[in-house]
């Protein structure tokens, strides 16, 4: 009997070393170089640890003077990576565009398609001793996506991704932070661009999503807000169902702490804020592609997008576009505004504008 225990203890102990070591060491100096294979990349589960440790340990809505001092930007590259086909799947099923979308004929891929690959290595950034705030709390206000080449470009082969920090700001509600993604060709040659505008809310008890007064990136970005709908606004209704928020993470592969924590809630009933801002996007632009054609969503193209309000569920809402006025801003080429408003009042989730590059 007490040689069975000793067998047991001995086994456990070697388990939890062997666990420790290809877990946490090992994801540990894989981070010592800012340069990562897509075959090597540091656990979810040192990553989640690290996230934890940064949140607990930092206040939001301020700068940490410490992490600045440090020297190096914060900016990670992973190379060698290849297009996961059953990843597109799932997020064509759930972003509206079809499960049999990547087999369609004279198709790019979605164009938010490839911020799903950087979303480990933007977790890595969050969460890196160098980066200036907590990770807790980041609500994304704002964004940018620009394609320089057809996205379809990463099925051809390897290609690289990148997310740096590129700028804080201090504002009256926190602190923002612009974090850049990019995907690059194996020669080379730029692919995909976005550009994230997350604050860091000084005010915890505000709702979360909602964007305050004074938020100057934001404020670029919400030129499409004043502008009145004219008469041929073409209208989607779409439901958004209980279970958005775990059919989200699995279709999106977005593990992140605070998105994991909120399942817990969802799974007892309550109201939450299930919705990715990734996914409203998403829809928005399938929405429109559907309607418009390809060519309305084909490279080289300009996306900036407003989050306004967050979006829970179960509801329904309702996707609007329409053209812009060529003439009010003085282009020939095609411009589309888009909302996405809550069903049956004028509440706005997303506002964004479509334009070529």
């Amino acid at each position: 009997m007490g040689n069975a225990q000793s067998y047991v203890v001995a086994s456990l102990s070697l388990s939890s070393v062997y666990l420790f070591y290809a877990y946490f060491y090992c994801s540990h100096k894989l981070l010592e170089t800012n340069v990562l294979h897509s075959d090597k990349l540091p656990s979810f589960a040192y990553l989640f640890t690290r996230y934890v440790v940064k949140a607990v340990s930092r206040r939001t809505g301020r700068l940490h003077t410490t992490c600045t001092k440090k020297k190096g930007e914060v900016v990670y590259t992973v190379i060698n990576c290849r297009l996961d086909s059953g990843l597109l799947r799932r997020f064509c099923s759930a972003a509206g565009y079809g499960w049999d979308f990547p087999d369609s004929e004279g198709r790019d891929l979605p164009l938010c398609f490839p911020e799903l690959l950087c979303l480990r290595l933007l977790l890595v950034v969050l969460s890196d001793d160098k980066f200036s705030l907590s990770p807790a709390g980041l609500v994304r206000v704002c964004q940018s996506v620009k394609t320089l080449q057809p996205v379809d470009e990463l099925k051809k082969g390897q290609f690289t991704l990148q997310v740096r920090v590129l700028e804080y700001r201090p504002v009256d509600a926190g602190v923002e932070v612009d974090i850049g993604l990019c995907a690059t060709a194996r020669s080379g040659c730029p692919i995909w661009e976005s550009v994230l505008t997350l604050l860091s809310q000084n005010q915890p008890d505000v709702l979360r999503g909602c964007v305050p007064e004074n938020v100057s990136r934001s404020e670029l970005c919400a030129g499409q807000l004043d502008e009145p709908e004219p008469s041929d606004v073409k209208q989607v209704e779409l439901r958004v169902p209980c279970s958005a928020g775990l059919r989200f993470v699995w279709s999106f592969a977005d593990y992140s702490p605070h998105r994991v924590f909120n399942l817990p809630a969802r799974l007892f009933g309550y109201r939450s804020q299930a919705a990715l801002s990734l996914w409203m996007l998403s829809v928005c632009l399938a929405e429109i592609e559907k309607h418009k054609g390809v060519g309305a969503i084909a490279a080289p193209i300009s996306v900036k997008a407003h989050f306004v309000e967050p979006l829970f569920a179960p509801g329904k809402v309702v996707v609007k576009f329409w053209e812009a006025d060529e003439e009010e801003h003085h282009s020939s080429a095609r411009r589309i505004n888009f909302h996405m408003e809550q069903h049956g009042s004028s509440k706005i989730h997303v506002a964004g504008l479509i334009s070529r590059s």
